[in-house]
């Protein structure tokens, strides 16, 4: 059974939380990537960026219902407001990046990928050693393993 190391992208690119969103572009264009590690200065994993991000940044506000009942105003979906107010003002990596990162290791098996990118519908799982990312793991990667594999 094919695990993480057996068929990650051991040179990964990265990114630094304080790289502007116009950076970010650049980098996704340049490489032909859809999504990148967001890391401190000691190579720690703090968060991922992907084309999503760049996308939520341009579209359109929802704004939340308001409704009346007796005296009282009730407001509908107001939680995520402010948090897409956030991102969609964003000039920086680490403003519009996710930090609920799902992770996992080198010892990873493929069968466990394959049910976490479906189950979590993620795209970019980082492979990390001591919160270290050593490498990352798309769905191309693993379609290709399980070709191999076959």
């Amino acid at each position: 059974m094919l695990k993480a190391k057996d068929m990650m992208t051991k040179d990964v690119i990265t990114v630094k939380p304080e790289a502007t969103v116009e950076e970010l572009a650049r980098l996704l264009i340049e490489h032909k990537i859809s999504g990148m590690p967001v890391v401190d200065e000691g190579k720690k994993l703090i968060g991922i960026v992907t084309e999503n991000d760049l996308i939520s940044q341009n579209r359109r506000l929802h704004i939340p219902t308001i409704i009346r009942l007796f005296d009282a105003y009730i407001v509908l979906g107001s939680g995520k407001l402010e948090g897409e107010i956030r991102k969609m003002a964003a000039t920086t990596v680490g403003e519009i990046c996710t930090k609920n990162i799902v992770t996992i290791t080198e010892e990873t098996s493929m069968d466990d990928i394959a049910t976490i990118m479906s189950d979590k519908n993620i795209h970019l799982i980082p492979v990390v050693r001591d919160k270290v990312v050593v490498g990352i793991i798309g769905k191309a990667d693993l379609v290709s393993a399980m070709t191999r594999e076959a």
